[in-house]
């Protein structure tokens, strides 16, 4: 356990680390510190006097550095080779230049010790200089002999070895830095180990190694002759050892943590392991962590192997370093410390080997301290106080101290000071860990929802999507036209209804959207964008609830009718999820789907505005002489009689078109109760299927639209109705019966209903010639099926449509004759046209 809190003590700053460099931070001689951010310069800092001391400016990002305590040179790997600096000259340099700031030391290519490309790691094992490079095949691992301090310019080469590299697929990261220590045979006597600590096992690079675990992972004959070995940790993940005092020796592969290896040290486990460490450790950049140390090999063959052990800590790791029993790596964004003593309850060491696996690797204990990225070897103070220095993302140089570890057996009674800090510490924590759970139940809470919203937003698409009728959804829309008159102006507007009959919400993120395109345009509106689009989001649409919108459809005067209204539903998963439209969905346009509801067609019956006889005698007395549109016509009529020298027929004043429908199917389709046969019956049938047929035509919602009429009538009562169309023209709706005498005698007659529309606008006789043809093909489908008892009626009507077809094709290709002028030929069709519209078929 720990008493009270760690201490992070900011010493000094050194601007922000660069993401291609190896940010270091070294202890040298006496207190001084040595700091690269990852650029070409090294800080040389006191820790005594907290003052910066020297900077030492490289021809090229530095890549690791390492000093010798016994020569006081500053060995530095750069990717143009190594450099080497005589610290006591660095010291003489900056104790001259103390008044004037820190000394500022430019390292030329005098200095340059070995021409070396790609070197990534540095060692030095008492006067041997060892570096790890990386070639394009092969890592090389060079020896040199590290120079007096006259000769700072020579180096000689002792030996060179070599490892393949692996395959690219399990290469790793190749930017990564590899790692170098040096593990010393230890006989836990005291002049061995004082021998090894000569050679520097003090620092965070060497470490002595118990004899047993020595002899069983490096073999007898390194053991014997108590030679250091060389340990690389490699990007790729392998772990490689070499015996330096052995003949003959080679790069051999002693493990593979499958990740870049970021550390390798050692560390006492044990109270037992007093005269050196007991387990070796290496760590991975995922978090990976071996463990090798000396187990018992068992009943049957009893003595000790060398056993491995895996597993797994929170990564990814940045940094780390290894104190007496403890572990301590920064993932960047917190200072974990992993425990590695067994304490004395180790005594049968696979139990206790199994207990500190499960106890210790899993739980490692939060320091509370972000964004470290590079720390030196822990050091301990006399009261026991564990002390870390380490260098932070942003540039900052901090001393960490740790609270003192006690044992829980035998510890003295806290004082109420420490007690009372400790208390504060949990409610402390245990206030964090409420906050925390508070946001956590917040964002379930907003997810829970999200997910119930789209729910829905599935549930809905499925009802759209459905093969059913359109008015038999459950999410239904249908319009209703009606004309207005603001500031003078008359204007057709149309007004969409949805009604929500599902169980289901419409809310946030769906959108109505309704697109106005007229399937006819004039030459000057056909140049422009004749489309218009309208979008209604909704707030709320509960089930049962009804939204009406309206818009402008057409003005007085155009003609640019049928309309089609395409009513959908859009549902934007940008605007449901709330956000800024960082989120990209690759499948979705613009983040949105679309469904569609109804497709509607307003056409000049809708658009009729249904007058008096009398006032549309009024309208066609003033029209005559005043419609501009007549004025025109009349003059392009009077043009073309001069071109062609007067000899060609003027255009008629009325156009006339009509519809025939047989009584029966009329009283089947709209239920029409029969009369009495006598003759005041007969004549109130006859005029009770006219004006029938006329209110049904005028007043039925065909195509999911209905029309709600404004002029002089409010119900059909007469079988002649009067209007004016939306082009402004007058026209006139006129139904009477009409009895279709068969050719044989004493076959019965066929009684049908005549709908004739007459205007003098040929654009208004088509429309609403067209409008009807519509309606009567929908009463069609709607009409029960049953055999008709009039078929010589059909084959005579049949018979005498073909031979007015055969006529008027003969017509046809008379006008399209080369020999007619383009007058005759307009006047041709033109007759053509009227006598289709005047002799139409009859419809049973």
């Amino acid at each position: 356990m720990m008493e009270g809190r760690c201490a992070a003590e900011s010493w000094a700053e050194f601007g922000c680390l660069l993401k291609s460099g190896t940010p270091l931070v070294r202890c040298g001689l006496g207190t001084d510190v040595f700091i690269s951010t990852g650029s070409e310069e090294i800080f040389v800092f006191t820790a005594l006097k907290r003052n910066l001391k020297a900077v030492l400016q490289l021809p090229a990002p530095v890549r690791d550095l390492v000093v010798s305590r016994d020569t006081q040179l500053l060995f530095v790997a750069c990717s143009s080779g190594i450099y080497c600096v005589n610290l006591q000259l660095l010291l003489h340099s900056a104790s001259t230049d103390a008044g004037s700031g820190p000394a500022e030391l430019k390292i030329s290519s005098e200095f340059l010790l070995v021409v070396a490309d790609g070197v990534s790691s540095l060692l030095l094992v008492g006067s041997v200089l060892l570096t790890l490079c990386q070639t394009d095949s092969s890592w090389l691992l060079t020896l040199y002999k590290t120079p007096e301090q006259s000769q700072s310019n020579h180096c000689d080469v002792l030996s060179s070895f070599f490892l393949p590299l692996v395959s690219p697929s399990v290469q790793g990261d190749t930017q990564s830095k590899s790692v170098l220590i040096c593990v010393y045979f230890s006989d836990m006597t005291p002049s061995s180990s004082c021998a090894a600590a000569s050679d520097g096992c003090s620092s965070g690079s060497h470490f002595l190694l118990q004899a047993v675990l020595f002899k069983h992972l490096f073999g007898v004959e390194a053991a014997l002759s108590k030679s250091p070995v060389i340990l690389c940790g490699l990007p790729d993940g392998r772990l490689c050892f070499l015996p330096m005092r052995i003949p003959g020796s080679r790069l051999r592969i002693l493990h593979s943590l499958e990740q870049p290896v970021v550390f390798i040290g050692a560390s006492a486990v044990m109270e037992t392991d007093a005269g050196g460490a007991g387990c070796l450790i290496a760590l991975g950049k995922q978090g990976r962590v071996l463990l090798i140390r000396a187990d018992r090999a068992g009943s049957e063959r009893g003595g000790s192997i060398a056993g491995f052990t895996e597993r797994c800590v929170p990564g990814p790791v940045e940094c780390a370093c290894v104190g007496k029993s403890c572990l301590y790596y920064s993932t960047g964004s917190d200072l974990l410390m992993l425990g590695l003593s067994e304490g004395s309850a180790g005594k049968g060491q696979d139990e206790g080997a199994s207990r500190w696996s499960d106890a210790a690797l899993y739980r490692p204990v939060s320091l509370n301290v972000s964004g470290v990225i590079a720390l030196d070897q822990p050091t301990c103070s006399a009261a026991g106080e564990v002390q870390l220095l380490s260098l932070s993302v942003r540039g900052r140089l901090q001393k960490i101290s740790l609270p003192v570890r006690r044992q829980e057996e035998g510890m003295s009674k806290l004082p109420s000071s420490q007690v009372g800090r400790s208390v504060g510490d949990l409610l402390s924590a245990i206030g964090d860990v409420c906050e925390r759970a508070s946001v956590l139940k917040t964002v379930i809470r907003s997810k829970n929802q999200i997910l119930k919203q789209l729910n829905q937003v599935v549930n809905i698409s499925f009802l759209l999507t459905d093969s059913a009728k359109t008015e038999d959804r459950l999410i239904r829309c249908y319009a209703l036209v009606r004309w207005s008159r603001l500031l003078q102006k008359d204007s057709l507007g149309l007004t969409c209804v949805v009604e929500n009959l599902s169980p289901y919400v419409l809310e946030r993120g769906w959108t109505l959207s309704i697109m106005v395109l007229p399937l006819s345009c004039s030459p000057k509106a056909r140049e422009e964008t004749c489309s218009a689009n309208f979008s209604f989001p909704f707030r709320r649409l509960c089930p049962g609830e009804s939204l009406e919108v309206s818009l402008p459809v057409a003005a007085a005067g155009d003609a640019s009718f049928p309309v089609t209204v395409t009513c959908s539903l859009i549902f934007s998963v940008w605007s449901f999820l709330g956000g800024d439209g960082s989120t990209t969905f690759p499948d979705l346009h613009n983040g949105c789907f679309s469904l569609p509801l109804n497709t509607l067609t307003v056409d000049w019956l809708h658009a009729l505005r249904v007058i008096s006889p009398t006032s549309a005698q009024k309208t066609v007395t003033s029209h005559s002489g005043s419609n501009p549109a007549d004025i025109i016509q009349a003059f392009i009529s009077s043009h073309q009689n001069r071109v062609r020298g007067g000899d060609g027929a003027s255009r008629p004043d009325q156009y006339y078109a009509s519809v025939r429908v047989s009584s029966e199917l009329l009283r089947d389709a709209l239920r029409l109760q029969r009369h009495d046969s006598d003759s005041n019956g007969s004549k109130l049938a006859s005029q009770s299927s006219c004006v029938s047929l006329l209110e049904w035509l005028l007043s039925a919602g065909c195509g999911g639209v209905k029309m709600g009429h404004s002029g002089d009538q409010t119900g059909i009562s007469s079988s002649v109705v009067c209007g004016h169309a939306p082009n402004k023209a007058t026209v006139k709706l006129t139904a009477k019966e009409v009895n279709f005498e068969e050719e044989s005698p004493g076959k019965e007659s066929l009684v049908s209903v005549e709908v004739q529309v007459e205007s003098s606008s040929v654009a208004a006789v088509c429309g609403l010639h067209h409008a009807m043809l519509r309606r009567i093909q929908m009463l069609l489908q709607k009409a029960p099926q049953k055999a008709c008892s009039f078929s010589e009626v059909q084959i005579s009507a049949l018979r005498r449509t073909l031979q007015q077809a055969e006529s008027q094709q003969g017509q046809i290709s008379e006008a399209l004759s080369v020999a007619m002028s383009p007058g005759q030929t307009h006047r041709i069709l033109l007759r053509v046209y009227q006598q289709l519209r005047d002799s139409p078929v009859l419809v049973v």
